[in-house]
């Protein structure tokens, strides 16, 4: 039986950090999955800003199979902004994007792009078990939650970065110039349905993830501040509370100067001056942050730099 999937076209995208081990073999489980469909497809590798020889892998990829295209970043910028150098640089109806480690198996593509057919705009592959650490698990779920707290979607909590979607959605966020991507929240602007199909999520075979507890935390507050207003509204009320509890502290004062007819010390004092200076000054942070966005969205900094790319094409070498 042929599904009506089958003739569509597919762009799989990849973002490429330091996995010249992996390549090669991504690659040909890729082609083996699309080769038989009767439809075109097109594998492209991004890399970004690689340490080790991934551009080179990819250039050889490239030279023996003609359905793999290289992007290689001027510098690391991020694997959001990569995916968005690569998703912009799909040809194909579909796009896909997937992990560089293997850890999505290209063999779970077919499945995505059957789900996408039944009408929805973009499908998540939710891994079955994952094969992270407890911290890396606990503080992707957290990540999962804020992203569907910004973007209003119940069914955004099984996001993951093996997905599909119609690759028109793209035209939504062609002019997005932000310097902080994250590729979902870009996808809900255009997308309406989303759906979630179990897969197999592999251990990872070599090297160590890229995303260390820095890097998820800064990601994390970056989406926020990015993406919505909640920070904001997180100082406001820091500002009621404490207004409020100004007021409760006032009318004690005056309750005790007048039974009492003494006041508390300099311990209490202090106590009330460093706890009101100190939520002025997170308040004050939480604004130097949104501030810090508006500076950069004035120095118009690109969200990436192209360096090169195999084969040479007409290409968008920044945004």
């Amino acid at each position: 039986m042929v599904n009506a999937s089958d003739h569509q076209s597919i762009s799989v995208v990849v973002p490429v950090y330091n996995s010249e081990e992996t390549l090669s073999e991504l690659t040909a489980r890729i082609i083996e999955v699309l080769g038989p469909r009767n439809a075109p497809y097109e594998i492209v590798l991004v890399n970004d800003g690689s340490k080790d020889g991934s551009w080179e892998t990819i250039k050889r990829l490239s030279a023996e199979n003609p359905q793999v295209r290289g992007v290689s970043m001027a510098r690391n910028f991020g694997q959001h902004n990569a995916l968005l150098a690569g998703i912009r640089c799909a040809s194909y109806e579909i796009t896909v994007t997937m992990d560089d480690d293997l850890q999505n198996p290209p063999e779970m593509i077919e499945l995505l792009v059957d789900e996408l057919a039944r009408g929805n705009d973009v499908v998540y592959g939710t891994p079955d078990k994952e094969h992270y650490t407890r911290l890396r698990g606990w503080l992707t779920g957290v990540v999962k939650r804020i992203i569907t707290r910004v973007i209003g979607l119940e069914s955004m909590k099984d996001i993951s970065s093996f997905r599909a979607f119609h690759t028109s959605i793209r035209d939504v966020f062609s002019d997005f110039a932000g310097s902080f991507v994250d590729i979902d929240v870009l996808l809900s602007w255009g997308a309406s349905t989303f759906a979630a199909v179990p897969v197999q999520h592999d251990a990872r075979e070599t090297g160590e993830s890229n995303y260390n507890f820095r890097k998820l935390l800064r990601h994390t507050f970056d989406l926020v501040a990015s993406y919505s207003v909640l920070p904001l509204q997180f100082a406001s009320l820091i500002g009621i509370v404490f207004t409020l509890l100004g007021i409760c502290i006032f009318l004690y004062a005056v309750v005790r100067f007048f039974v009492a007819s003494h006041l508390p010390g300099f311990t209490f004092l202090a106590s009330m001056i460093a706890i009101f200076s100190g939520s002025q000054l997170l308040v004050l942070g939480i604004f130097g942050e949104y501030l810090g966005r508006i500076h950069f969205r004035v120095l118009e900094k690109p969200t990436y730099v192209v360096r090169d790319i195999c084969p040479p094409a007409d290409i968008v070498r920044s945004a």
